[in-house]
């Protein structure tokens, strides 16, 4: 009755996370801050509710699979701005699919891309550690082998494409990288990317790399998947995108998480089989939500705002916890991953003394073959509230390490 592959899912982040710490009553008189989730809690702008009223006629019709002309217009030209693409590089029908925010599609795309058997034997799925856990519970999903790769200190964050062996790759279908990535907020260079879009094209397997935190950064825009991409030229399928998909949403970039609205882009082949399973599967955005979406990919100020927030928070960060916990000024993305040499320890500690919510960085990776955990030294912390908000809980952390 049961699929018994899925076993192993339920050692779920945050369902850990609740066994840990739901028996400790906080001795603290301070409010709760949950800053375990990477959920933005500034509001999104005022403008998409007026949007998703003016729209409210559509509620009546059932969603399209691809969304609309409109919303894939927006998004290959969002693309082309940001990652300063050549005009026409990003075909709005071949090249974007309309998703409900970003671990549907980051989940789905593993039985999309993972064939019965490749390279003689079991299909492998490349998966940094730590990592976010949706990329194990597709390869787990999608009955693949799945290869953990460190992403530490030593390797910079990211894992080491030459760290690789041969054989593994001749069995590789698919590999997640994330960047800017969770936990740590490291950005891959094009150099790095392109390593891994040459090894992806030279051993036939999907390059799947989450971007979901590009918009949020401390000093420079990141790099793309697909600049590199526009930089190496035509794969071997003839096209400049062979071999790549990217993922993002609104759910950072908007602060709108509960609005559901991203997309995949990339190689045209994987997008035709993906909308197919949108048929049978996935779930379309409601049209008044697309409409709503639309505008917000063609609006720049609120992302401004935004960045402009986080910066602070950082600012905050930094003032309050230099030389506390291996402190260190992430890139991008608006996590910290702070050393504390016991995560589960700190982060219960945390919970009791300071009413502060977050999570171990052991939850987020897996033991390595010498059975080292490499995130268990580790806490994860989302600085997703408002600056007062932040100085506050930052301050409270501060006190209890």
């Amino acid at each position: 009755m049961i699929n018994d592959r899925l076993d192993a899912l339920a050692d779920y982040p945050f369902r850990k996370l609740s066994t840990l710490l739901d028996p400790i009553k906080p001795v603290s008189n301070d409010a709760p801050l949950l800053l375990s989730v990477g959920e933005p809690q500034n509001q999104p702008p005022a403008f998409i509710n007026e949007v998703i009223a003016e729209n409210g006629h559509l509620w009546n019709k059932y969603p399209p699979a691809l969304a609309t002309p409109a919303y894939r217009q927006a998004v290959a030209d969002w693309l082309t701005m940001r990652y300063k693409l050549p005009a026409g590089f990003v075909d709005p029908d071949r090249n974007v699919v309309p998703v409900p925010g970003s671990r549907e599609p980051l989940f789905m795309l593993a039985l999309v891309t993972i064939p019965a058997a490749k390279g003689g034997g079991k299909p492998v799925v490349l998966v940094p550690s730590p990592s976010y856990h949706v990329y194990r519970g597709a390869a787990l999903a999608a009955n693949a082998e799945t290869v953990y790769l460190p992403a530490t200190a030593a390797t910079n964050f990211l894992p080491d494409p030459e760290s690789v062996s041969k054989d593994v790759l001749e069995r590789t279908a698919l590999c997640y990288l994330c960047t800017p990535s969770n936990p740590q907020g490291t950005v891959a260079d094009i150099a790095y990317l392109k390593r891994w879009i040459k090894l992806a094209r030279e051993h036939d397997f999907v390059l799947a790399v989450d971007e979901c935190y590009a918009e949020i950064y401390d000093a420079l825009p990141p790099t793309g998947a697909l600049e590199a991409c526009a930089a190496l030229g035509d794969g071997p399928n003839g096209t400049p995108m062979d071999n790549v998909v990217v993922f993002h949403s609104l759910s950072k970039r908007s602060s709108a998480p509960g609005l559901r609205a991203g997309f995949i882009a990339g190689d045209a082949k994987v997008m035709a089989r993906y909308g197919e399973l949108i048929s049978y599967a996935c779930t379309p955005m409601p049209l008044p939500l697309v409409a709503a979406a639309t505008a917000l990919w063609r609006d720049e100020a609120h992302v401004r705002e935004n960045q402009a927030m986080y910066r602070r928070n950082f600012d905050i960060a930094t003032r309050l916890l230099d030389g506390k916990a291996g402190y260190f000024r992430p890139q991008a993305g608006f996590f910290l991953w702070l050393n504390v040499g016991d995560g589960e320890a700190a982060c219960a500690r945390l919970w009791k003394e300071a009413a502060i919510r977050s999570l171990p960085g052991g939850y987020m990776a897996v033991p390595d073959a010498n059975g080292v955990n490499p995130g268990a030294p580790y806490l994860r912390i989302a600085l997703v509230y408002d600056n007062d908000t932040m100085e506050d809980a930052l301050g409270r952390l501060a006190r209890a390490l």
